[in-house]
């Protein structure tokens, strides 16, 4: 008889340990052991042979067959994917609560026009229901399965066989054979090892949702994301209509690009120029306002950096970042301090990126040092200058990636001038204005400025 043995596992990380224990020496997260049983075979069993049917092949004689991906009809999700939806791949999508993964994957289902099976283990049948009447959409075609049990979810994708299965959410699946609740790590790891080979064995896409933990990591074993074939995450800003999708793992495409979606009362709207709905124009002509060519990807759209800079109202002064990096700021308040000769250490400083995205390009270090230029002299930049550039220590402007793309773009919204890195191979027009250091081309910027 096998005998059954309990152990300890740790529901952050998945480390086990023969007793429970207050900390966890993998990943430190505290109070994070549950008990759960494990099968053991007994002392008496033999192990077996295991003779595979399958022989080694030499890598220049694979066939490669031609896959045609399913079409989504929403270019932004087909984009990120890298065309659609592969037959047979499993994609795990992630993002805060409210985000809109639900939203999202219903609108897949309506606009895919094929047969697709919806298992729900958080939403009722008629919450589904009315979530789509609020969202305006008819899903005739999609069949609402409310179910956590995997092999009851299985039955049915061998019945029905249809052409895409969406799984909302997978923490709340559950094997009946696994004494422990849903969302635990034994839990997750086998049910989701069940539809992995559900979705090999029978050439059905998967989508699963994911919840995140309080890091923003996808909750659960890490294996998950090493096991799915695509790893999508939805960020943005719940109180911003703007939603951002990346692609962190693609098995099937690249991993830089990213697709932004606006959220209406109707769902989900694609933003395919985001850079016309980033940027105010600036017509009041106010100080403290610089327009930055960023790159999220193989994308470049153009955003609108805002400055505020006064003069620190208590002892210490504050600074005060949204959408972006709050050490590189300080770095760059140093620069300009040093290299400058601007006092900026008895000042105030906010800065805020325009439409509640978050960007990490470092070309935007000229537009960031511009705008707060702009704030301290009270000079205005035209809205119609933009900037793309890193700033080194030294007060150097450093080049930066797709520097073609970049002009490219705000030559497409009518720029009349671009600030990029001094390079050989940057691109010949009379809008390009080329930068070797940021204490010379701000002077002569502010100059020009003030003349105008």
């Amino acid at each position: 008889m096998a005998k059954q043995k309990t152990v300890f596992i740790c529901q952050s990380c998945g480390a086990q340990s023969p007793k429970w224990v207050g900390k966890c020496n993998s990943c430190n997260a505290w109070n994070s052991f549950e008990e759960e049983i494990v099968q053991a075979t007994s002392s008496g069993a033999k192990s077996t042979t295991y003779i595979s049917s399958q022989k080694p092949v030499a890598l220049h004689s694979v066939q490669a067959h031609s896959v045609e991906r399913i079409d989504t009809h929403i270019h932004e999700l087909n984009q990120v994917m890298g065309g659609g939806i592969v037959p047979g791949s499993v994609i795990l999508l992630g993002g805060e609560p409210g985000i809109g993964k639900s939203t999202l994957l219903l609108q897949v289902a309506v606009e895919l026009q094929k047969n697709v099976l919806y298992v729900s283990g958080e939403e009722s049948a008629q919450q589904i229901f009315l979530r789509a009447k609020r969202l305006n959409i008819a899903a005739s075609n999609c069949m609402v399965y409310t179910e956590t049990n995997v092999a009851a979810i299985v039955e049915q994708i061998r019945e029905l066989k249809p052409e895409l299965v969406i799984i909302d959410s997978v923490q709340t699946l559950r094997h009946p054979d696994i004494d422990s609740a849903p969302g635990s790590i034994s839990q997750i790891r086998e049910t989701s090892n069940i539809l992995i080979e559900i979705a090999k064995q029978t050439h059905i896409p998967i989508m699963l949702i994911g919840h995140i933990n309080k890091e923003g990591s996808i909750a659960g074993p890490k294996i998950l994301e090493h096991m799915v074939d695509v790893v999508l995450q939805f960020e943005g800003d719940m109180h911003n209509i703007y939603r951002i999708l990346r692609s962190h793992k693609n098995r099937f495409g690249a991993t830089s690009e990213i697709g932004i979606f606006e959220m209406q009362q109707s769902g989900l709207r694609e933003v395919l120029n985001p850079s016309e709905m980033l940027l105010s124009g600036n017509p009041e002509q106010l100080s403290g306002v610089a327009i930055a060519a960023a790159m999220e990807g193989m994308r470049p759209f153009l955003v609108e950096v805002q400055a505020l800079v006064s003069t620190a109202a208590y002892g210490t002064p504050q600074r005060s970042v949204t959408g972006y990096d709050a050490r590189r700021l300080n770095m760059l308040l140093a620069v300009i301090e040093k290299r400058l000769g601007v006092k900026i250490y008895t000042k105030d400083v906010f800065l805020n990126i325009a439409g509640g995205i978050k960007i990490q390009d470092t070309a935007l270090d000229m537009a960031v040092v511009a705008a707060i230029l702009s704030s301290i002299f009270d000079f205005y930049i035209p809205a119609q200058y933009c900037f793309a550039g890193e700033v080194g220590l030294t007060g150097e402007v450093r080049s930066v990636s797709h520097i073609e793309k970049r002009v490219k773009e705000s030559l497409k919204l009518g720029m009349k001038k671009i600030f990029i890195p001094k390079s050989d191979s940057a691109p010949h027009s009379s809008n390009v204005e080329q930068c070797a250091r940021i204490d010379s081309t701000f002077r002569a910027l502010f100059q020009k400025a003030n003349r105008e």
